[in-house]
């Protein structure tokens, strides 16, 4: 596992984000922003990611790295300190808790959702009866 998996975690809406409902963030045709990526990514196969492999993928397709080329620059990525997905806009921003299971896949969860309050109330526990650790996404902006 990378540095920026969790394993029975569920990532909370930052405590200023605005959004009252998981929001899919608007895609630009020609260069999607890092957000829009991101969602689509895990929208498209809800527990089918890491977050390290949503992060390193994302970053990859922007940079352009050809995929024969990806183990290594996967190792080199992950070779020093990166930002986990508590610092993404889909939680600052856009409404989006993020959920991951005891394998460490991920799934986008919706704030207006029961599943979303399930979660965020620390009482859930995974499929294995180990319980969640809630926390939450990094504030958008300082104090």
């Amino acid at each position: 596992m990378d540095r920026v998996d969790y394993v029975n975690t569920f990532i909370a809406v930052a405590e200023d984000c605005a959004a009252v409902a998981g929001t899919v963030p608007p895609e630009k045709a020609e260069n999607p922003s890092i957000a829009a990526r991101t969602c689509r990514m895990i929208a498209e196969n809800p527990y089918g990611h890491t977050s390290g492999d949503v992060i390193f993928e994302v970053y990859a397709d922007r940079a352009g790295i050809p995929d024969a080329e990806r183990p290594e620059a996967r190792a080199a990525y992950y070779g020093i300190g990166r930002a986990c997905l508590r610092s993404s806009d889909l939680g600052k921003r856009y409404g989006w808790g993020i959920h991951a299971d005891e394998r460490g896949r991920i799934a986008l969860v919706g704030v207006e959702t029961e599943e979303y309050a399930r979660l965020a109330s620390g009482v859930a526990v995974a499929a294995s009866g180990a319980p969640i650790v809630v926390t939450r996404a990094m504030r958008g902006s300082r104090r």
